[in-house]
């Protein structure tokens, strides 16, 4: 315990660092994801925006790119990551990496999802004129939205296990503190501390997903 003590700020910056590179991962990743997944629904076969070379082309990249381990992928997207943020380096590149894997990912959770929405519901949208563009934001992604909060939920819970390799490229977060001051220095009481963060980070943001999806479920 005497080994903690004096890293306690180390571990609350720590702290604040995996939470900053997974929520802005989650937000860029989320939204990337999100227009991919509507993408892959929305132009597969007799489906909204029907186009099967666009289909094709999506579903290909996603199939080659989503199975790739992320620590592989770290090292392999590392010049396009240099070239969109200007370093290959630090949580800037981290947040990048993560944010691009994480979209690939969100991307089949929500194609199989949107899938589970009853055609019935659709067709009945479009015998009364609404156009393509306003059922797939006003009735598609509501009639799914419980069990999309679910598949971010564990996207989110994803990234907190990715973020912790950040260390590879220089950056920080609770990955970084358990092996540099933990694992390295023989210090087994502080890297369960980070351990120990993470699982109650984890919980959090499991808690907080089960009861908005109960809520978006309900309504």
């Amino acid at each position: 315990m005497n080994d903690l003590i004096p890293l306690l700020p180390k571990l609350w910056q720590a702290s604040y660092e995996t939470l900053y590179i997974v929520g802005l991962s989650l937000i860029f990743g989320g939204l990337g994801g999100l227009i991919l997944g509507l993408g892959l629904y929305t132009t597969r076969s007799n489906s909204l925006f029907s186009n099967r070379p666009v289909f094709g082309v999506l579903n290909v990249l996603v199939n080659v790119f989503r199975p790739i381990p992320f620590i592989i992928f770290l090292a392999a997207a590392q010049p396009l990551a240099r070239f969109v943020t200007g370093t290959g380096i630090g949580n800037t590149a981290i947040i990048f990496t993560l944010s691009l894997a994480a979209a690939f990912g969100i991307s089949r959770i929500v194609e199989q999802n949107l899938l589970t929405v009853q055609p019935g519901v659709i067709e009945a949208a479009r015998s009364v004129g609404a156009s393509r563009s306003r059922i797939m934001l006003t009735l598609l992604i509501p009639e799914a939205l419980g069990p999309l909060i679910l598949g971010y939920t564990f996207i989110v819970v994803a990234l907190v296990d990715m973020s912790a390799v950040a260390g590879y490229v220089g950056g920080g977060g609770l990955g970084t503190f358990a092996i540099q001051y933990g694992y390295r220095q023989f210090h087994p009481v502080v890297t369960w501390a980070a351990v120990l963060v993470i699982i109650v980070i984890v919980q959090l943001v499991q808690f907080l997903g089960n009861y908005l999806a109960r809520k978006a479920l309900r309504r």
